[in-house]
């Protein structure tokens, strides 16, 4: 639930990842919001609702002289949200383009956003930011 100073971000671009990103990705940045004492929410969109479906881990790809390349896996950063305790949710719409059953595969705690009224009040948010 929203108190006086929160914000709610939402998301709806995904990142494709890359290797310059490495260790960052944009729920990183949100979990270092968060950290610095302001009540954070996520309401995850389009392609973003990506990463609340429950995957394996991304796999690092083998870079220069044998090391693994360390890339930047949303699903680590979201799983990190939740266990920071920051409310996430999840556009079934945005689901759906990742396939009929991605709904019935969220990462555990994730809220799935069917309609509006499913989802975070937005007049309730000090602040809407859009990623």
């Amino acid at each position: 639930m929203a108190d006086s100073r929160s914000t709610l971000l939402i998301v709806e671009r995904a990142h494709r990842g890359a290797v310059e990103t490495q260790f960052s990705d944009e729920l990183y940045f949100v979990r270092a919001l968060h950290r610095m004492g302001g009540s954070v929410d996520v309401l995850l969109r389009g392609p973003a609702t990506g990463y609340a479906i429950d995957t394996g881990p991304v796999p690092a790809p083998p870079g220069a002289h044998g090391t693994d390349l360390p890339l930047a896996d949303p699903r680590r950063s979201l799983r990190a949200l939740l266990a920071d305790g920051v409310p996430v949710w999840a556009e079934e719409a945005g689901l759906a383009l990742f396939g009929a059953s991605a709904a019935t595969r969220l990462i555990p705690d994730v809220r799935l956003v069917v309609r509006d009224d499913d989802g975070p009040d937005w007049s309730a948010y000090d602040r809407v930011w859009f990623f």
